[in-house]
């Protein structure tokens, strides 16, 4: 990391006067050349800027260096001097004072930048850095004439935590130095982070080195369940983390690098790729000089001025020494002769390929003096001072700098526009790098995106074919306490535990979840159903006893073979309407009864069917007023029988008061009390077609459902009663002589009826869905074909197989056989 400060002031002096010095007992424990590089970055800007004409004409630019190293590294302290006046007017300069403070291009580092900034805001100096990145220096309330060109770290730490999101990594370790850049980072990432993802660990690189420490925060990555590491450190205090990581071979692991660390050729090395191979690196980003490279490669020593760290660059850069009165007694190391030639050197002086930091530099140095233009460019009677004044070009004050300063707004060469926000920040745009071994075997920073700060809803951008895995599948890596949910389930926190760790629970029927980490399933619509993976709803089935089906096929089947029967038994009835056996039963109450018989076999078809309001209506109605008919039928013939019985006995005439038209008007009144509750039922609280979804979760019984259960009920129940009453009746009569004994087959028939409507009622309530109406059809059925087969099978038998029997003279002796 650089470590320099330029500072600008303002005195009319020569325009072409630019001097260099060092301070006295200049001496440095070694040279860093990528950061001398940054200086001559500065000094480029400067002299491009003194060759334009139509930039800051008649004011030169001219610079001061010095070295700032100390116990930790080396770094270069430069100072810049705005000099120049009209060139008709330079002649009383004055050289022996330094001339006054306008503004400082620096400090590198954010620890020494939140201090100077302190001091300079005091004095209303404005201060413009080109890598102090701490988020901490956007507080413009402590730190008001601070300004940088490159971004804050609060930008950095979105780019990271886009990166995360996008891969879904959420179980991540961070390491962070111990000192305002990586605490304040790690602060910020840690508040970021917290909504998408869960911290495993974080740990702290110590400032000084200390072999404990490291060895406990590798110990530490080993041990952690995280494959993914995010790190902001400077190359320097991470240095001895890598050395430690690499010899403990520790492998598998995806590391994310802060902009510090990201294009360190230090830590891109070979040796380190084994375990750093593949990093994702946030980068500031690249850009170019033109005539930079050529700027370098003119590069010359020169003993007989001060530029000191030119002869100490060159001594590092070509592993020699200057000869001079100082050294030539005990001179024994390779002697410079200052011929050497920088072109045949290949280092990161001459490397203009990757300019990060020196670019930043430059933009900072373009900054500052675009807004002195500005300044220059005032018009009188129209400055933003005190009475639209504008600033004397001879007696620059810092403060009417800073306000240029704060509005500078250009377009560089590159056409990136260089400007600050409220809090002295720039556009926030990185690189994604990517670290790749070359074919030479060298590292190389690949470019595999960018985050633009200004895209809103689309900061990030990745080339995935472009990024190199480091992992045994070669694939993105997993980084996650606990796997995925996929839909289906839900998310259930461990107790205890990060709320990344947590359990899968598989959602209950009728509920779904229908994304990835769910935290809840929510219950389907009324007539939907959750499907197998309980992903979505679905419609319920609609479940009816339908002519389709193998069960609605046989009832219906069973439902015509029984009314054909009945037609069958009234046409051999009609057929042989004159014979004994048929006029004995009273013939027209045994038609009536064949009839409502066969209306009783099909008023099943009713019941069969998608429901419909016309289908409900009918079925209950033709179902009651056909069982009416029929039992009314039978209870009358149980009349007869015990009327006819009794007419037999001497002085009884009984049978007169119960002759045709009695027993026409009883069938006729039992039938009407029934057409009177199926009146009242369906104005009152008619049966309607229904939709069941609280019977069966995952289906919908489509059903008719009965309006008024009272009205049910009573219809039923009126059935029963003329039911007991037959059976009561005939019971009574079962001891008649054969002759008149029909009442012993009515007893049968009622016995069968009873019972299956007495068996009809739980299994009614206990059947679901379509089986509901199956029971009561079966009921229909069973008890129809019992009253068909009790009553009229044995009179078949006797009409159509043992006709000798169907005389007067066959059943009268029977009858006398009897008494």
């Amino acid at each position: 990391m650089l470590g320099g400060t330029f500072i600008l002031n303002f005195k009319t002096i020569p325009p072409d006067l630019t001097f260099t010095s060092k301070p006295d007992n200049w001496e440095c424990d070694g040279f860093e050349i990528s950061v001398f590089q940054r200086a001559q970055a500065m000094i480029f800007a400067i002299e491009e800027i003194n060759k334009n004409q139509t930039f800051l004409p008649n004011i030169t630019l001219g610079y001061r260096l010095y070295d700032d190293c100390n116990n930790v590294q080396v770094g270069l302290r430069a100072t810049i001097e705005l000099t120049g006046g009209l060139e008709d007017d330079i002649t009383n300069y004055n050289c022996k004072e330094y001339p006054p403070v306008l503004a400082i291009v620096g400090d590198p580092l954010s620890s020494h930048s939140i201090a100077t900034s302190r001091i300079l805001s005091v004095f209303q100096i404005p201060m413009v850095s080109f890598s102090a990145t701490c988020s901490c220096l956007s507080n413009k309330q402590d730190y008001p004439t601070f300004f940088r060109t490159i971004p804050s770290d609060r930008f950095q730490v979105k780019a990271i935590v886009q990166i995360i999101k996008h891969y879904r990594w959420t179980w991540i370790g961070a390491i962070a130095t111990d000192d305002d850049y990586g605490q304040n980072a790690l602060k910020d990432f840690i508040k970021e982070i917290q909504t998408i993802a869960c911290i495993e660990f974080t740990e702290t690189i110590p400032i000084v080195n200390e072999k404990v420490t490291f060895l406990k925060i590798v110990s530490t990555i080993k041990k952690s369940s995280a494959n993914v590491i995010v790190v902001f450190s400077s190359e320097e205090e991470l240095s001895a983390l890598v050395k430690e990581v690499v010899q403990q071979n520790i492998t598998g692991r995806q590391w994310i690098a802060s902009e510090s660390w990201s294009t360190s050729a230090v830590l891109a090395v070979k040796e380190n790729f084994v375990s750093f191979g593949g990093t994702i690196g946030i980068a500031i980003r690249k850009g170019e000089i033109p005539g930079f490279k050529e700027f370098l490669q003119q590069s010359n020593p020169d003993l007989n001025s001060q530029n000191n760290l030119m002869v100490q660059f060159w001594e590092s850069l070509f592993q020699c020494k200057f000869m001079n009165a100082t050294n030539q007694s005990n001179f024994s190391s390779k002697v410079c002769t200052g011929s050497e030639d920088i072109k045949t050197t290949k280092t990161a002086y001459s490397d203009v390929t990757d300019l990060r930091l020196p670019y930043t530099v430059y933009k900072a140095v373009y900054a500052i003096a675009h807004s002195l233009h500005d300044l220059m460019a005032c018009k009188t009677g129209e400055g933003p001072f005190l009475n639209n004044s504008c600033a004397n070009i001879r007696n620059v004050q810092p403060w009417q700098l800073l306000y240029y300063l704060k509005k500078v707004n250009f377009v560089n060469h590159l056409g990136e526009r260089v400007t600050f926000d409220e809090n002295g920040d720039p556009s926030a745009i990185y690189d994604i790098v990517n670290w790749q071994l070359s074919n030479d075997e060298s590292v190389d920073f690949k470019i595999v995106g960018l985050f633009d700060e200004s895209q809103s809803g689309k900061e990030l951008s990745l080339n995935e074919k472009d990024i190199f895995w480091n992992s045994a599948t070669g694939r993105v890596p997993e980084s996650v306490c606990s796997k995925s949910c996929l839909p289906g389930t839900r998310k259930a926190t461990r107790k205890g535990e990060p709320i990344c760790c947590f359990d899968c629970i598989p959602c209950a029927d009728g509920e779904i979840s229908s994304q990835n980490d769910s935290t809840e399933c929510f219950t389907c619509p009324p007539e939907y159903w959750s499907n197998h993976e309980r992903s979505e709803c679905i419609q319920k089935e609609i479940e009816f006893l339908s002519y389709d089906d193998a069960m609605g096929i046989t009832l219906t089947a069973t439902s015509a073979l029984g009314a054909c029967l009945s037609l069958s038994v009234l046409a051999i009835f009609i057929h042989h309407r004159h014979t004994p056996v048929v006029k004995a039963n009273n013939s027209e109450l045994s038609f009536l009864l064949l009839v409502s018989l066969t209306l009783c076999f099909l008023c099943v078809l009713c019941f069969i069917g998608k429901p419909s309001d016309i289908t409900c209506t009918i079925r209950h109605v033709v179902f009651g007023l056909s069982f009416a008919v029929c039992i009314s039928c039978i209870l009358v013939k149980t009349i007869v029988v015990i009327m006819a019985f009794k007419a037999t006995l001497p002085g009884n005439n009984m049978v007169k008061w119960f002759g045709t038209s009695q027993q026409r008007g009883t069938v006729f009144f039992t039938a009407f009390i029934q057409c009177i509750i199926c009146l009242v039922w369906l104005t009152t609280a008619p049966p309607v077609p229904n939709k069941n979804t609280k019977y069966q979760n995952s289906k919908i019984i489509f059903e008719c459902h009965v309006g008024s259960l009272i009205g049910f009920s009573c219809l039923l129940g009126y059935i029963g009663l003329l039911a007991c009453i037959c059976f009561l009746l005939a019971f009574l009569a079962r001891n008649l002589p054969d002759t008149f004994n029909e009442a012993k087959f009515i007893t049968f028939s009622m016995l069968i009826f009873c019972a299956v409507w007495i068996t009809f009622v739980p299994a009614y309530i206990s059947s679901p869905g379509k089986h509901t109406v199956a029971v009561e059809i079966f009921a229909i059925l069973a008890s129809s074909f019992g009253l068909l087969f009790s009553i009229f099978a044995p009179k078949c038998y006797i009409i159509l197989l043992r006709p000798e029997l169907n005389t007067k003279k066959a059943l009268m002796g029977r009858a006398g056989q009897n008494m």
